[in-house]
């Protein structure tokens, strides 16, 4: 009996392949740091068993239908947002993805984040570089906020959002939370204190975004939002882009209606080169490395590998999206 082909749109982790190579054929589009090309893909897809894709790739119901053989899509990532869920249900193919690898790695780059935009750590290695620390100290010298006993507002208590409020306790910090439904097993736990979403704009030193992207919550933060915030506040945004209004967040940044910012994600990914933000020195940016660490990055590579195996040889996946597939195909 042949094996089953696959084909993963980016090069992974040797860890990850080997997997795949013991149980499937396998074809590995050979980018590294470049998306697959759409036509590429559509025609990739043709004469697979599985796809194993990044959040670069918008698999919808055309990449689908294309994919004619097509039973598992293993999405490298927690989110799913750039799969037509309902889409692959319908078509009886199983969707799978990568949770609770990378809340730890994610929240160590939220708080890191949140310090360097609060001490302007970017802001003063790039005076530093630029030979332009030519005067003596001084004590206005890129003087920046405390984190410590500040307010930090968690908009997303869920894994991340839950594992930021831990580090947050370290420095003493008083961690205000809210969520679509109120979470009062982590209340006491994490010693966190339910607010609306208007408290807790008002009264957020740090507001750190831990929210999927959803029509609910897509441009959640816009221009009323940010006026509702303290002018010295600083926004953090690890989850998805468009959860935040960018250019109503450029505003805020450039007006002086918050103080900071430190987003790791984006609206359009890359970011734009003509971004206005670009130009800020009150924002620090990174282009999505949340969960850039070897350890977190091989794991999630594994795990997306294994779930693909699983539902080619039959198996439930260990982490099913559309547990509703099984009704239209069962394992």
């Amino acid at each position: 009996m042949s094996k089953p082909k696959v084909y993963v749109t980016r090069q992974l982790f040797d860890d990850a392949i080997a997997i795949l190579e013991r149980h499937t054929v396998v074809e590995v589009f050979e980018g590294v740091d470049n998306a697959i090309p759409r036509e590429l893909l559509l025609s990739k897809v043709r004469d697979v068993d599985g796809l194993l894709p990044l959040l670069t790739e918008t698999i919808d119901a055309e990449v689908m239908d294309a994919g004619g053989k097509l039973r598992v899509i293993s999405n490298y990532a927690v989110g799913f947002n750039n799969i037509d869920i309902d889409a692959a249900t319908e078509r009886g193919i199983y969707v799978t993805n990568t949770p609770g690898i990378l809340t730890d790695t994610t929240a160590d780059c939220a708080f890191a984040l949140l310090m360097a935009a609060a001490r302007r750590i970017p802001e003063a290695d790039r005076h530093v570089r630029a030979k332009r620390w030519i005067h003596a100290w001084g004590p206005s010298m890129f003087i920046g906020s405390d984190v410590n006993g500040k307010t930090l507002g968690v908009v997303g208590l869920g894994r991340i959002g839950s594992a930021v409020a831990k580090r947050a306790r370290g420095f003493n910090m008083k961690i205000i939370y809210n969520d679509a439904s109120r979470r009062e097993d982590l209340e006491s736990e994490l010693g966190v204190i339910y607010k609306s979403l208007d408290e807790l704009l008002s009264e957020s030193d740090f507001l750190s975004m831990h929210v999927p992207l959803t029509e609910d919550t897509r441009h959640m933060i816009g221009e009323e939002q940010l006026s509702k915030m303290k002018r010295t506040a600083f926004l953090i945004n690890t989850s998805r882009g468009p959860v935040v209004d960018e250019n109503a967040l450029y505003k805020a940044l450039r007006d002086g209606v918050i103080a900071g910012a430190g987003l790791d994600v984006f609206e359009g990914e890359p970011i734009d080169p003509d971004s206005p933000l670009l130009q800020l020195d009150n924002v620090v940016l990174t282009p999505h490395i949340a969960s850039a660490s070897v350890e977190t990055r091989t794991k999630m590579a594994v795990t997306a590998a294994i779930n693909l195996v699983s539902v080619l040889q039959g198996k439930e996946p260990p982490n099913l999206v559309n547990p509703g597939v099984k009704k239209v195909i069962p394992l």
